[in-house]
């Protein structure tokens, strides 16, 4: 991604650097998640593979659709970013940084302040959030695998979302228009972006990107 964001910037003559921060999320070690972990990592295994990692070591293991077993992890909530502050210095000398990849690597502090990795895996799209909003970011986008947010998806009676404001996500999240597995997490994503900013958030896919920004497609979340 840091190449290619290069790549791209020098055939618009921009020079400006890209730089990848490695990123720690904190999260709480009480978070409700730790003791029903559902987020699947890793292969898929045999029974036999997967029954042995449970003895051995203390893996949680589910069935996952007929096609194996897997190991899940917990996915608890996003608290703090640990290095926040260099990210901010970097796009405050006009670097273009890349942050919070896969959520972050989740850590856990002590009450002396010190940092323990945490086996667990962090929604991206509420870490994301999380970094727009302590950046009061001025838009906040969502690129994702469809080219708007739609209601009743999959459905004969599908509508695509041109615009939607915070008390109609809440109101569509309500009534169960989004799946907890895609949809959703990006939609709380976007409430908790504006609820904190008052800024404006945006899902398109990537080659709509353009434009999505420009008004032309995309759905747009405002106040």
């Amino acid at each position: 991604m840091q190449m290619a964001l290069k790549n791209e910037l020098k055939k618009l003559g921009i020079n400006k650097t890209v730089a990848t921060v490695v990123t720690q999320t904190i999260v709480d070690k009480d978070d409700p998640s730790f003791q029903n972990p559902t987020k699947p990592i890793g292969s898929f295994m045999d029974e036999e593979t997967a029954m042995k990692h449970k003895e051995k070591d203390g893996w949680a293991i589910v069935e996952d659709a007929g096609r194996g077993y897997r190991r899940v992890v917990a996915s608890p909530r996003p608290q703090e970013i640990v290095e926040f502050d260099a990210i901010k210095t970097l796009l405050d000398n006009d670097v273009v940084v890349i942050a919070v990849g896969g959520g972050g690597i989740p850590v856990v502090q002590d009450e002396n302040g010190y940092l323990k990795g945490s086996e667990a895996v962090i929604d991206k799209d509420l870490a994301s959030s999380l970094l727009a909003q302590k950046l009061n970011a001025d838009l906040f986008i969502i690129s994702t695998a469809v080219d708007k947010v739609y209601i009743n998806y999959n459905k004969p009676e599908q509508k695509g979302l041109d615009k939607i404001t915070f008390d109609e996500a809440k109101t569509y999240i309500k009534e169960g228009h989004f799946a907890p597995g895609s949809m959703l997490p990006k939609v709380k994503s976007l409430i908790e972006f504006i609820e904190t900013t008052g800024n404006e958030g945006l899902i398109t896919d990537p080659s709509n990107l353009d434009k999505a920004i420009k008004g032309e497609t995309g759905t747009k979340f405002v106040p």
